[in-house]
């Protein structure tokens, strides 16, 4: 192994390189996002490639709004692409840059292609900025599709669906120990501009004693500038997230960006987070498949943009809180696949 692959199974890439690729750490996530605002729809879908002392296993999930559907499971297979973006875990899930295939049972399967992919531009970081560099992070984050074309379906529960030009976001994590110890994150399209996105991460981010709590912002504005804070004393971002509300307020120089998301907690899921060691998931955050999300961007003062969507992906997470939900909603402590109180 190499100096650079030795560099990059810490977690980190070099500026100018590529977050998409895997790394080889504990856990590589891999999510997509679609959405159809026509219809008030929005299907997620994801995988985590985990690696134990046994060898690699995986996270799996399918869920959907309104309907309330959500499948997850542990697969015993599991592998992320050293070379672009991609990961498997045998038939049952096979995502790349431009094709989706999932098969959690005959009533949770997805299949689309994805083409005019609107990707991260070339800069010198991703989305986790200049702490892209930084080896050992338990967690990094990159939001690497902001939009393209779909053609494809989903059977989710009991309706088929066809996504055919539903809006698509995409983004992957990755980590030395899986997940922090507790994160915020929401990503929203179904803006009344087609081609505006935006997605937010943050969280408490260690490595060895190093300590402190980021948070990422990132606005595609409608005609495809992209905005970018969070880098601490240069353009921070400042949060305060509850389990039904998520407020945020960014600077760089004389430019600023708030964000409100709202979203009511009977509705969320309670989603499952990997621990990979222990090949198994544990209820990890409380996840949001339909919230309200509105941005406004200003410069000087001066309105750039605002807008408003009400098919926001919205999601706190952290183990003992999604524990406590799950408790709550009289489930075991443990269980990963706690759908919204509405639907059980």
């Amino acid at each position: 192994m190499g100096l650079l692959d030795r560099y990059r199974a810490t977690g980190a890439d070099l500026p100018f390189g590529d977050p998409r690729r895997a790394h080889g750490v504990a856990m590589e996530g891999y999510f997509w996002r679609f959405s159809q605002p026509e219809s008030g729809r929005s299907v997620i879908a994801l995988i985590g490639v985990n690696r134990s002392d046994t060898g690699p296993w995986s996270t799996l999930g399918l869920g959907s709004y309104p309907a309330g559907f959500l499948r997850t499971m542990v697969h015993p297979e599991g592998s992320a692409v050293g070379d672009a973006l991609g990961a498997a875990a045998g038939s049952a899930f096979r995502g790349s840059a431009d094709r989706l295939q999932v098969d959690l049972g005959p009533d949770a399967l997805l299949d689309v292609r994805i083409s005019d992919r609107i990707e991260w531009p070339r800069r010198s970081f991703g989305g986790s900025s200049v702490f892209q560099s930084v080896p050992a992070l338990n967690q990094y984050w990159h939001p690497w599709l902001l939009g393209g074309k779909v053609e494809g379906t989903a059977q989710l529960g009991g309706e088929s669906w066809s996504l055919d030009g539903a809006q698509v976001y995409g983004e992957k994590n990755w980590g030395k120990g899986g997940f922090p110890d507790s994160w915020w994150w929401g990503q929203a399209q179904g803006f009344a501009e087609p081609d505006a996105c935006v997605a937010f991460a943050g969280g408490e981010v260690s490595a060895g004693p190093l300590r402190t709590e980021v948070t990422a912002l990132v606005v595609r504005l409608p005609g495809g500038k992209l905005i970018r804070l969070g880098n601490p004393g240069v353009s921070p971002v400042s949060a305060d997230v509850g389990d039904e509300t998520w407020s945020l307020r960014g600077r760089r120089g004389t430019l600023t960006v708030t964000v409100e998301g709202s979203a009511p907690l009977g509705d969320a899921h309670v989603l499952p987070v990997p621990l990979p060691r222990e090949r198994r998931n544990i209820a990890g955050a409380i996840e949001h498949l339909g919230g309200r999300l509105a941005v406004e961007v200003r410069r000087r003062g001066k309105l750039v943009w605002s807008g408003e969507s009400e098919l926001a992906g919205l999601e706190h997470g952290g183990i003992e809180r999604a524990r406590a939900e799950v408790l709550r909603r009289g489930g075991s402590a443990d269980d990963a696949d706690a759908g919204p109180v509405s639907a059980r």
